[in-house]
């Protein structure tokens, strides 16, 4: 099994900063791709940012400049570091880790969820 535990999310006031880490953990040979989602309430999900293992990024329109996504490979670690935010930022955020490479083949696991609250 793989698991992913993140960690980090909280309230903050506008123009704050926060930063996500997400750990997994399991029988992993490497992970292609990790990232992070959001959910807001009455919207649908949406991608926040990814990193590939070989260090390419993408990132949503709406955080370009003030989120930062790293990654440590050999630790199969994420990180979310999130600046100048925003009401609008408000959302629970998802671990994401997409072709996990395991002794069972490819996988693409999801973590529980942290919240971010964003609130003067």
């Amino acid at each position: 099994q793989v698991q992913l535990v993140e960690s980090g999310g909280g309230s903050v006031q506008p123009g704050g900063s926060l930063r996500l880490s997400c750990v997994a953990s399991g029988s992993i040979y490497s992970i292609n791709v990790m990232g992070w989602y959001r959910h807001a309430p009455g919207k649908q999900r949406e991608l926040v940012a990814n990193r590939t293992s070989g260090g390419s990024t993408n990132y949503a329109d709406s955080v370009k400049g003030r989120f930062t996504i790293s990654r440590d490979n050999a630790k199969n670690t994420v990180y979310l570091q999130m600046n100048s935010l925003k009401p609008e930022d408000t959302a629970v955020y998802y671990c994401n880790a997409g072709r996990v490479f395991t002794p069972r083949g490819f996988l693409e696991v999801w973590g529980q969820g942290t919240l971010v609250t964003v609130s003067s």
